[in-house]
């Protein structure tokens, strides 16, 4: 005669409530933390393409003051920072927080921190070489 609990197949409800339970618990608490690693990696990508383009602008800067560039120090135009090669080897990078749908579109700008135009892109003062990310994300647009 076999034992009641070895005709027992399956699980209770209360078993499986219990792990649909745990389950939400654990993605609750997964979830936002999720997030922050994606704004994060948003936020370090950004600093990286900043962190080239403004090599790349100061490497320009400086050949230009030699006698090979010219030698007369100087700042490259916004158009020469957008063409392919000329600063940049390739050209400009995305920016991460781009909203426009052009992630490496240069803007002129005056005001470290001012979004010009749509947000999306690098805001360049080319006078004095400043280049910082062109969005209103808090925090990002003071790199």
């Amino acid at each position: 005669m076999r034992n009641r609990n070895e005709l027992r197949r399956g699980f209770t409800l209360i078993e499986l409530v219990t792990v649909i339970v745990i389950l939400g618990i654990l993605s609750a608490v997964a979830l936002p933390v999720y997030l922050d690693y994606r704004a994060d990696a948003r936020a370090a990508a950004c600093k990286g393409a900043l962190g080239a383009l403004r090599a790349g602008v100061a490497n320009y800067y400086a050949h230009a003051a030699t006698p090979a560039g010219g030698g007369n120090a100087a700042y490259p135009s916004i158009t020469i920072l957008g063409t392919a090669n000329s600063v940049m080897n390739g050209s400009v990078p995305d920016n991460p927080y781009d909203s426009d749908g052009t992630g490496n579109n240069l803007v002129a700008g005056t005001t470290k921190g001012v979004v010009t135009g749509s947000t999306g892109g690098w805001s360049y003062n080319a006078t004095t070489g400043e280049i910082w990310p062109n969005t209103n994300v808090d925090g990002e647009n003071a790199f």
